[in-house]
């Protein structure tokens, strides 16, 4: 008589799990991303011709990702098309940079003024821990972490005011500019004061001091209209700075 058949346990191979790779980014924006940055850091300069088989064939692409790249930076304010010239580094003018900054300034007067106090410790720890970054690339002359560790510590900073149109609008208005930020970043003296105003800020939040913190927010953006405009005149002369009537 035979028996039941042992029951014998069958030892499963685990299937492997394939794990996509992550999602490259579209080559049009890797291409804004470099331009913005030749932008940012002097490279291409005011007025400057973008042609796009010349861009085709640095990026090795073809001219559809590099229009789409050349109309990212035209909705950031940073490329222009003019008609029969095709694609420029927008060249700002020295009212237009003007009044640029003069809306700048009051908007982040604006959103200071409503930052919530005492500040959280976790907040305070996200600035000096950006700043930490900035004086570091600062010290080195990385120009280009300068300008992101800048960038992110003025998104926190801004971003503690909880109103989300105003921090949009104050980011928007900082793109059109980024193109006139290599003028005062050119003099390490700039450099170093802006190093010096992002620390005060720092002590400013931590002590509640609000009206230090307004002050130090409009001293900061003096350096950079300041060293485009001397730039821009000693280009192409002076320039009458009063809005036409």
């Amino acid at each position: 008589m035979l028996g039941k058949p042992s029951k014998r346990t069958i030892a499963r191979t685990p299937r492997s799990v394939q794990v996509p790779p992550p999602a490259r980014e579209p080559a049009a924006l890797i291409i804004a991303k470099r331009i913005e940055e030749d932008i940012v850091l002097g490279r291409r300069q005011p007025r400057e011709r973008l042609v796009e088989q010349d861009l085709c064939d640095l990026f090795q692409t073809h001219r559809g990702d590099v229009r789409l790249a050349l109309f990212e930076l035209e909705k950031k304010g940073l490329v222009e098309r003019i008609p029969n010239r095709g694609a420029l580094v927008r060249g700002l003018t020295p009212l237009e940079v003007k009044e640029i900054y003069a809306v700048r300034e009051e908007l982040e007067v604006m959103a200071v003024r409503i930052i919530p106090f005492p500040v959280g410790h976790e907040d305070i720890e996200r600035l000096e821990q950006l700043q930490r970054r900035h004086t570091a690339a600062v010290a080195a002359g990385d120009l280009l972490t300068v300008f992101y560790s800048n960038l992110s510590f003025h998104q926190v900073l801004f971003g503690l005011c909880g109103n989300a149109c105003l921090i949009e609008t104050i980011e928007l208005l900082a793109q059109k500019v980024y193109g006139i930020r290599s003028y005062a970043n050119a003099f390490p003296e700039s450099l170093d004061r802006a190093r010096r105003d992002h620390l005060d800020m720092i002590k400013a939040l931590r002590g509640s001091r609000r009206d230090d913190l307004v002050a130090l927010t409009r001293r900061h953006l003096k350096p950079s209209p300041e060293a485009y405009i001397k730039a821009y005149e000693r280009r192409f002369g002076k320039t009458d700075l009063a809005p036409v009537q």
